[in-house]
């Protein structure tokens, strides 16, 4: 199994100079969500997914010595296709601004996603994320619930030729150590109090 760190994006949404995925909380976000990968003992690759729209972020990880699978920085969806298209093997795809993110999390998720799917979507109910004071840009309703993304899936990349007309699972996790995504710059002044 391969762990992919989404982390090519420009971060727009959270409005400040810079790379959101440098911002500091405890150590680099996007070091935390690697070591995270790492202590699961889950894969046995683990790669960082970088654009032209993230030199900062690049460069950080090339110092830290990150295996990197550089992208277009055509956006997400393109990017992401470009880089399973590449892979054989199933593959944990998690968002790099994810703080409380965890090994025993990740374990989690793995044990409960059907490997006879070709995409599983992890995703948290409105309600769970409203008790963090969190918000989303985009819901939708899942079993008669508001939901959103977590920023993780697991996909079979063998099974993956282009990303349309793939059947999508979804499994409800509502667990803060995926819940709490830096998007924004108000969900990183959250973090502090969380």
């Amino acid at each position: 199994m391969i762990g992919i760190v989404m982390a090519g994006g420009k971060g727009s949404r959270m409005s400040l100079t810079g790379e959101k995925l440098l911002l500091k909380y405890k150590k680099p976000v996007i070091l935390h969500v690697l070591d995270a990968l790492r202590d699961s003992n889950c894969f046995s690759k683990i790669l960082a997914i970088t654009s032209s729209n993230s030199p900062q972020t690049k460069k950080f990880l090339e110092e830290n010595s990150i295996e990197l699978f550089n992208t277009p920085g055509d956006g997400y969806v393109n990017d992401l296709n470009l880089v399973l298209k590449s892979l054989n093997d199933f593959v944990l795809i998690a968002s790099a601004d994810l703080p409380f993110l965890d090994g025993d999390i990740i374990k989690k998720i793995i044990t409960q996603c059907n490997l006879e799917n070709v995409w599983t979507t992890i995703i948290i109910t409105k309600k769970f994320l409203d008790s963090l004071h969190l918000s989303s840009d985009y819901w939708f309703e899942f079993e008669n619930q508001q939901c959103c993304y977590s920023g993780i899936s697991l996909v079979n990349a063998e099974k993956i030729l282009t990303m349309e007309n793939i059947s999508e699972k979804f499994i409800i996790i509502d667990d803060k150590r995926i819940a709490f995504n830096l998007n924004t710059k108000q969900d990183y002044d959250l973090l502090g109090t969380a």
